[in-house]
């Protein structure tokens, strides 16, 4: 047997210390060999490190130099990446001042002005806008009676929807045309304050131009809808949305095809063939190019625009899409038209609230007992994070939180009721009576609409008028606040008993004063000059058919849109003097 196995383990590693001794032995005899490989090992530091000077000594202590300068610069490094939370705030919240200051300083203030606070104003509302809650009260700042209105049209059928990126307009209509226009310029804006020599002191300016004008046109084609490869919409389209940036439209139809345009010159960029049925709504994240789009497939879907590309679906409805809504945070709001829902979608933590309607309102009158349920609802539009509206087709508006399965208030039939028929038009009979007619019903809520982080809701149907409504103060109600540019119609539209169930009709005011005769299928807003300080721009698309069908036609409608200009209520200051 081997002596290996035999010998005790104290000589072992007895023998390893002594096996090990002759190197070091070696190593420390030579000092030249001892300093030749240090050098080699301290190459690679000194080829790292950015400080050093070729001018130094070799010796000892520039080895501790450099060591202190390398332990110097990881500590400076180090105090950056460890920068705390508090101190990014703060850090972040002097740039935002700095940055404030130089915009007031640009535009220039005076001593009211600065009694006013204007910079302790804007961070209040940026910060209630970063939080999703409603901080503008512009109800009352403006003169919707007034409002001034004109119409624009091309040779096109009905206009199924309307989407706005200032100073541009989209409009899309069932025969596969999405067309471009540009909004015109505020009156005071339209025409420079210059004399020229031919012209008298006393001659009047010329007069302002209302109508828009269209600036780029594209149509679909039918004969392509077996083509795999045609970059074009092949039936009607019945959605289109503008990102903010200005850089892409999106249009959804019943081709199920989602086609992204370049919004300069609206050549297709990118076609996606996702959803299996007819797409009903587009709509983007506020401030960003990430786009929800809704489905008759009882699917919304999300995609990245910046990626061109899809990211994931979200299942829950059991009924077809008919409208979605976003704001800032990465959620949206959708409605199942007869599933009677809307549902909050949390993108990110992956969950969604369901909130359940279906509900009617009993009438006052004793012509109307029966309690009018509510079958579909169709519109839906957020006015903040936490508060949301929605549109049914018996009529009623509803006013939701997400903290409630229920709405909190109701308005029904806030656009009245449909005419009632003749005697002879309900029934073949010879002489019928008038037990054979049928009770009128109410008008559905169409298009709905509402400024984002402010109190102004717009609603539409087919009864030829764009209702205002207000959000109240306590945000439990909803308020009248009259009809768009129609003046001798307020009194009548401020008759409505908000929580009861009868409307006045206007029937006094009837073909010729309509501001938007037909059916208004859908409402964009924005705000004119610097947070709105010219009022507010509405556009509306109207049409003679419902968009999504033919089921109900206006007699007399027009194809086409309407713009009101709504200008705000001079305030008087404290020295007496008009703004």
């Amino acid at each position: 047997m081997s002596s290996f196995f035999t010998i005790p383990s104290a000589q072992k590693k007895r023998k390893r210390t002594e096996g090990n001794d002759a190197p070091k032995k070696r190593f420390a005899s030579t000092k030249t060999t001892s300093r030749d490989p240090k050098p080699a090992r301290r190459k690679p530091q000194r080829d790292e490190s950015i400080s050093g000077s070729d001018d130094e000594s070799d010796d000892g202590p520039r080895e501790d130099q450099d060591e202190d300068e390398a332990s110097s610069s990881s500590e400076s490094g180090g105090e950056d990446e460890e920068e705390t939370a508090a101190e990014r705030r703060l850090r972040l919240a002097e740039r935002y001042l700095e940055n404030i200051r130089e915009e007031v300083d640009e535009v220039g203030f005076d001593a009211e002005e600065i009694d006013r606070d204007l910079i302790a104003e804007r961070l209040k509302e940026d910060v209630a806008e970063s939080k999703g809650r409603m901080y503008r009260k512009l109800a009352n700042e403006l003169s919707f009676q007034s409002a001034t209105h004109s119409r624009f049209q091309c040779n096109s059928q009905t206009f199924t929807s309307i989407a706005t990126c200032p100073p541009y307009v989209y409009t899309v209509s069932k025969d596969i045309c999405l067309i471009k226009w540009r909004i015109q310029d505020l009156p005071e804006h339209q025409w420079p304050q210059n004399t020229k020599k031919g012209r008298k002191a006393n001659q009047l300016p010329p007069p302002p131009k209302r109508k828009p004008v269209q600036v780029s046109f594209t149509r679909g084609n039918k004969s392509k809808s077996k083509s795999p490869s045609y970059q074009g919409h092949t039936s009607p389209i019945l959605t289109v949305a503008a990102s903010q940036d200005g850089k892409f439209v999106v249009t959804g139809g019943t081709d199920r095809k989602i086609i992204v345009w370049e919004a300069s010159t609206l050549e297709p960029l990118r076609v996606f063939t996702q959803h299996r049925d007819a797409v009903t709504g587009l709509a983007f994240r506020r401030g960003t190019n990430q786009l929800y789009s809704s489905s008759k497939d009882r699917t919304i879907k999300v995609w990245s625009l910046d990626e061109l590309a899809y990211v994931e679906t979200l299942f829950g409805h059991q009924d077809e899409v008919v409208d979605i809504a976003a704001l800032t945070q990465e959620r949206c709001l959708s409605v199942g038209a007869r599933d009677r829902t809307a549902r909050l979608w949390k993108v990110v933590e992956e969950t969604q609230l369901v909130f359940r309607g279906g509900g009617g309102s009993k009438s006052s009158s004793k012509s109307r007992q029966e309690k009018i349920l509510e079958g579909s609802m169709d519109r839906i539009t957020l006015i903040d994070d936490e508060t949301f509206i929605t549109g049914s087709d018996n009529g009623s508006l509803c006013l939701w939180t997400i903290h409630k399965k229920k709405p909190i208030f109701t308005i029904p039939f806030a656009h009245g009721f449909e005419d009632a028929l003749k005697p002879d038009e309900a029934s073949a009979e010879v002489n019928p009576g008038q037990d054979i007619v049928p009770k009128p019903q109410p008008r559905w809520i169409t298009a709905l609409a509402s400024l984002p982080y402010s109190d102004v809701i717009i609603s539409g149907s087919w009864d030829g008028y764009v209702r205002v409504w207000r959000v109240s103060g306590d945000k439990k109600k909803l308020e009248s606040c009259g009809v768009l540019g129609s003046p001798s119609a307020t009194s009548a539209s401020l008759s409505l008993a908000i929580g009861t169930s009868h409307i006045t009709d206007v029937e006094e005011e009837r073909d010729g004063n309509l501001s938007a005769k037909g059916m208004i299928n859908d409402i964009s807003i924005f705000e004119r000059g610097d947070r709105g300080k010219d009022g507010l721009c509405v556009v509306v698309a109207v049409g003679k058919e419902h968009r999504l069908g033919r089921w109900k036609k206006v007699a007399g409608g027009r194809n086409g849109g309407v713009v009101f200009e709504i200008p705000r209520v001079s305030k008087e200051k404290t020295n007496g003097e008009v703004e």
